[in-house]
This record gives C-alpha cells, sequence and structure tokens, in this order.
C-alpha cells in the first residue's frame, strides 16, 4: 500500500460560539476565540490518500486530479469565508477545527472517484495546531 498526500491551503474566519450558552459563558470556554467579530485562521489542510500503483502510469492517482478535487469539492467552499454563515456543509454544526475535519472528509469522500479511498486528513489552524482524522466509526 502506498501513501499519496497533497498539501492545500485556505483562509477563513469563525467563532466558536454556543447558542444556548450566555455570552460569559461563551467567553469563559472559547475565550478570544468566542470574539463577536469573528477571528481568522491560515489552515493548512494534508489529504492522505492510499491505493497501489498503477502498472501503467505508476500513479495512486494523478495528483493534479487529486488537487483539483480538493480545490473544487472543498477549498472553493471554505476560502476567504466564513465558517459559521457562508459554508453550506457546517451549517448548524460548531466550527470547531475538529468539526470542520469530519465535514472535509465527508464532503472528499462524495466526490472521489472509485478506486481511490482517504487515509487521512491533517488539517492545521495554526502551525501548533491540528487535528487528524481517519475516517474511524464516530463514537
Amino acid at each position: 500500500m502506498v501513501y499519496l498526500t497533497r498539501v492545500e491551503h485556505f483562509n477563513a474566519a469563525h467563532k466558536l460560539y454556543n447558542g444556548s450558552w450566555t455570552r460569559e459563558r461563551n467567553e469563559e470556554v472559547f475565550g478570544k476565540c468566542a470574539n463577536e467579530n469573528w477571528h481568522g485562521h491560515n489552515y493548512e489542510l494534508h489529504v492522505t490518500v492510499k491505493g497501489n500503483p498503477d502498472a501503467e502510469t505508476g500513479f495512486i492517482y494523478d495528483v493534479k486530479k487529486l488537487s483539483i478535487l480538493i480545490n473544487t469539492a472543498v477549498i472553493e467552499k471554505l476560502d476567504h469565508k466564513n465558517l459559521n454563515l457562508d459554508v453550506d456543509f457546517m451549517k448548524g454544526k460548531m466550527c470547531s477545527t475538529e468539526n470542520l475535519v469530519l465535514a472535509i472528509w465527508h464532503e472528499l469522500e462524495l466526490n472521489l472517484p472509485s478506486g481511490v479511498h482517504l487515509h487521512g486528513i491533517q488539517l492545521y489552524e495554526t502551525p501548533r495546531i491540528y487535528v487528524e482524522y481517519y475516517g474511524e466509526p464516530e463514537a
């Protein structure tokens, strides 16, 4: 089994805010991330697919096609957007990085061609904070 990773980048704003809590409770739990005026991140997305190389091309999947797929299915929907307001697949969800990586996985899985399998996604919110998801069943 061979693993191929493509790295993409997007910028987006969001806020962490639970509407059923008071403003004070939101600020206590989420701190600056509950800012009424939002805040932004320069996200870095690592998408890893797995498979066996094709006998004729040597590819698991053409990396240019993988980039186009990631950009069409995910990046164009996220880049320079407000995750809370503008992104259809984040509607009704807390816009944490953990929930965002689950939603990205789902969007990519829906758009991958037959025979191409997601292995994992790493989503960097900052250079020191990132989440990973490998498609394990949700609890």
